[in-house]
């Protein structure tokens, strides 16, 4: 008879159940440790210091930004960190995987406030996203894709996120994570919930980028209008002209008979025609001067329009990310 003692099936159950926690909780200290070790000779500046306050990053979210050494660089030093084709969205930043640090473009255009608080949150999300157990991440991406498909209304940000596709293959989720994130003020109530791991108030974030992209949209549906208004215009300019050079033949034709019936001594016919030719002429120069009108109006409109093009240009260079070759 053998003396082999038997283990209870709820011990063994148990003593699993110790083993997975046991390998969790190294885990999570080990990553942990991770964490203080890279943060072991890292301050924060003041400006990055200021990021987190302002966006209202939670404690978490905060030691992501903090664990990759974040910084705010001039774009000098920008382009050689972040290549261009490495983000395609406005808000100008790069992530490197692994945690290998995020960076951040300095803008320095009083009305673009609000770019380096978003673009900090938006990378800060590329380091969480990369963080999340596969499980999380997976249900998570079902959320997103959910609210893509069904519920986002901004045609702006589905053109950013179908560039992606192109640009980034395989990163769309990662950068719907992102974005929507830091851009879209309202969200189904699961990840409402999700993102409060994040943030304390993710509607700070939302409103910066909502009065950041409004110093755009504002300019481009100016230009738009200002661009249907000189069309108008100038189908009507074209039309005048063409009226006129009609009625000034016409006029040079009455003109002529007049000074024949003239020359011929029909004083008659002569008087007749003249309040006909009169008229016209009164005619004539009415449409002259309406056309005149338009003509400065078209061409003052013209100069505002190019000068809101030009701030459109303006912007959008201080959110470049690559130099100009006066700035190489």
């Amino acid at each position: 008879m053998s003396d082999k003692k038997v283990i209870p099936t709820w011990l063994r159950r148990a003593s699993y159940v110790a083993v997975v926690l046991l390998a969790l909780a190294i885990l999570l200290q080990s990553q942990a440790m991770a964490d203080w070790w890279k943060l072991r000779n890292y301050k924060p500046s003041d400006e990055i210091a200021k990021l987190v306050e302002d966006t209202t990053m939670s404690r978490y979210a905060s030691r992501l930004f903090y664990v990759n050494h974040a910084e705010i660089i001039e774009k000098k030093d920008f382009v050689k960190v972040c290549p261009s084709s490495e983000e395609k969205t406005i808000v100008l930043g790069c992530y490197k995987s692994g945690e290998n640090g995020i960076h951040i473009l300095a803008v320095t255009d009083k009305r673009l406030e609000g770019v380096e608080e978003v673009t900090a949150a938006h990378e800060m999300l590329h380091a969480a996203y990369e963080r999340l157990r596969e499980q999380d991440r997976e249900h998570l991406n079902g959320l997103l894709q959910k609210f893509y498909q069904n519920d986002l209304k901004d045609q702006r940000i589905k053109d950013v996120l179908k560039s992606y596709q192109k640009s980034e293959p395989g990163q769309e989720l990662n950068e719907m994570h992102s974005i929507f994130g830091t851009e879209i003020a309202a969200l189904p109530e699961e990840l409402e919930t999700y993102y409060k791991n994040y943030f304390a108030d993710r509607s700070k974030v939302t409103g910066y980028a909502a009065r950041y992209q409004a110093e755009f949209t504002s300019r481009q549906t100016q230009i738009k209008k200002d661009d249907a208004q000189l069309s108008a215009w100038k189908q009507q300019i074209t039309t005048n002209e063409a009226q006129l050079d009609s009625r000034r033949q016409m006029l040079e034709q009455e003109q002529a008979d007049m000074e024949a019936a003239r020359a011929a001594g029909k004083t008659d016919t002569y008087n007749a025609l003249v309040p006909h030719y009169n008229a016209e002429v009164g005619a004539y120069n009415m449409l002259l001067a309406h056309t005149r009108r338009l003509i400065v109006q078209y061409n003052r409109l013209v100069n505002e329009r190019n000068a809101i093009a030009v701030e459109t240009t303006q912007l959008q260079k201080a959110l470049s990310g690559s130099l100009s070759p006066i700035e190489q």
